[in-house]
């Protein structure tokens, strides 16, 4: 398998960006991953990169998102940050990447069993890590059941997960009232983009409508 050139890159359309990630990502669950030579592709992108796909995921090391999606080199731009949050560097990042690196789609991966979820669950407080949270604090006030405090915690496997995709579509909404360049390209059919989840237990990425 090739890595893409600007020709390939320019054929792929934003529902065909996502196609690619669902189909990467069933080989990755069915252990059928793609046959491909990654330092032949280092080769073939030395002079130039032409990635499909921008990937926001966590930091967390089971959700690598070049593994999950079964890409290989020059693939996809892949920014992560715990609790797959959006600032003015990771937007920047975004723009550049499907502005001048055209890639066309952007996906907000979030996973299951995540940390930093838990951590806002908890009210967790630890030098930068208390900022962090506290952006993720909005999905944990959005989701409203259950209402006993005593289950509003990271010991609630459900709330978690449930608060963890929330995050995911706040951070989707934030990215189009932050991000200008990415909003026009949004509406104007450019670029799609769009949530997703990885459940840790089972590999599978499941896209959210």
């Amino acid at each position: 398998m090739i890595a893409h050139t600007k020709e390939s890159q320019d054929q792929i359309s934003p529902s065909g960006a996502i196609a690619l990630l669902q189909e990467g990502n069933q080989r990755f669950v069915q252990r059928k991953l793609a046959d491909r030579d990654l330092l032949e592709q280092v080769k073939q992108t030395a002079d130039g990169q032409y990635p499909f796909a921008t990937i926001l995921s966590c930091i967390d090391s089971r959700v690598s998102a070049e593994l999950v999606f079964d890409q290989g080199v020059g693939d996809i731009f892949s920014a992560r940050v715990a609790g797959n949050i959006v600032n003015e560097d990771v937007l920047g990042s975004m723009e550049f990447a499907c502005k001048l690196a055209g890639t066309k789609v952007v996906v907000v991966l979030g996973h299951t069993a995540c940390g930093a979820v838990k951590g806002a669950c908890d009210d967790a407080r630890l030098g930068n890590l208390t900022a962090l949270v506290s952006k993720i604090k909005p999905a944990v006030h959005a989701v409203k059941e259950p209402e006993d405090e005593a289950l509003r915690n990271s010991k609630n496997a459900s709330f978690v997960d449930t608060v963890a995709e929330t995050n995911v579509r706040l951070t989707l909404d934030n990215i189009r009232k932050q991000s200008a360049v990415l909003k026009e390209m949004e509406d104007n059919g450019e670029i799609s983009i769009v949530g997703a989840m990885y459940d840790i237990a089972t590999g599978k990425v499941s896209f959210m409508a």
